[in-house]
């Protein structure tokens, strides 16, 4: 049984005057508030999410 590749994404600017739909990625990443942090699984669906929203997340490995 294989471990399976996990990345921590946590949210570093706010939320205030963004597009709509970036909005809608951060909530879809299940980040909740500025300095949120959660640990996710490393897919291409994420990485596409996290590619969408780069400026508004740091990404750790």
């Amino acid at each position: 049984m294989s471990q399976e590749k996990r990345i921590k994404v946590t949210l570093v600017k706010g939320l205030t005057g963004t597009i709509a739909r970036h909005r809608e990625t951060v909530k879809g990443l299940g980040l909740r508030r500025r300095e949120h942090t959660v640990e996710l699984p490393d897919t291409p669906a994420v990485r596409g999410m996290i590619n969408r929203v780069s400026y508004l997340v740091k990404v750790e490995e």
